[in-house]
């Protein structure tokens, strides 16, 4: 597993071949900008430990900082100090998006600590049972919308299939918030590996789940929105 902290493993600077730390945007010894390597890290980008919860104001400050430090204009055309300021100023953009969003944050933090959802990973079967059961639901609604029910009467029946789902979304928000916080005090603490994968593993499970959530509820607007049968 990656450590959870700022790594300082060293980049090398083009200009004058000296060492750098990742998190560093600027050579200490020539001052020249540096090129970005390939292994990357958004919250090492942004001099951040790998913590779920981001004061979004203090992310914000960073990222509008290190936007002017990065300006093209401050570099002259077609020099490598010039690309070297685009290929950041782009990784910038796409760490920003990325951690500023709580959701996109958390798979990328289980990316990053070699625990990303994979397709056909086990999901709860309760969970699995609501899909079964939300799918009879939606064969019973299209059958009576299609024999002449009402717009009314089968709209009420929707919109009542949705609220044990919105219910199940309302916990999982709150599933997050706790496990957030136990990772972030995990990795204040300096925990070992080992000590941090069942809370990843956890987080790994709320992600999965996540995709479900958010299938069931898609299926249900798209039969309020166009009654499209659309397999869950």
């Amino acid at each position: 597993m990656s450590s959870s902290t700022t790594s300082r493993s060293l980049q090398v600077c083009k200009s004058c071949g000296g060492g750098a730390p990742v998190d560093v945007h600027f050579c200490p010894q020539c001052s020249q900008i540096l090129s970005l390597g390939r292994n990357g890290d958004y919250f090492a980008f942004f001099g951040l430990v790998r913590r779920l919860n981001i004061d979004p104001a203090e992310l914000e400050r960073r990222f509008r900082e290190l936007s002017r430090k990065f300006h093209p204009d401050y570099f002259y055309n077609a020099t490598p100090e010039r690309r070297a300021s685009l290929e950041r100023s782009s990784y910038l953009n796409d760490a920003y998006r990325t951690l500023r969003d709580p959701v996109t944050r958390v798979e990328y933090l289980l990316g990053l600590e070699g625990f990303s959802p994979r397709d056909g990973e086990h999901v709860p079967a309760a969970l699995l049972e609501e899909v079964f059961a939300l799918n009879e639901q939606l064969d019973e609604i299209r059958e009576r919308r299609s024999s002449g029910a009402s717009a009314d009467e089968w709209q009420r029946r929707l919109e009542a299939a949705q609220q044990p789902i919105y219910a199940r979304r309302a916990g999982h928000e709150r599933r997050l918030h706790e496990l957030s916080t136990r990772w972030d005090a995990l990795v204040d603490s300096g925990a070992k590996p080992e000590d941090r994968k069942e809370v990843l593993t956890a987080l790994r499970e709320w992600a999965l789940e996540r995709n479900y959530i958010n299938n069931l509820l898609a299926g249900i607007d798209r039969e309020l929105n166009g009654g499209e049968r659309s397999p869950l």
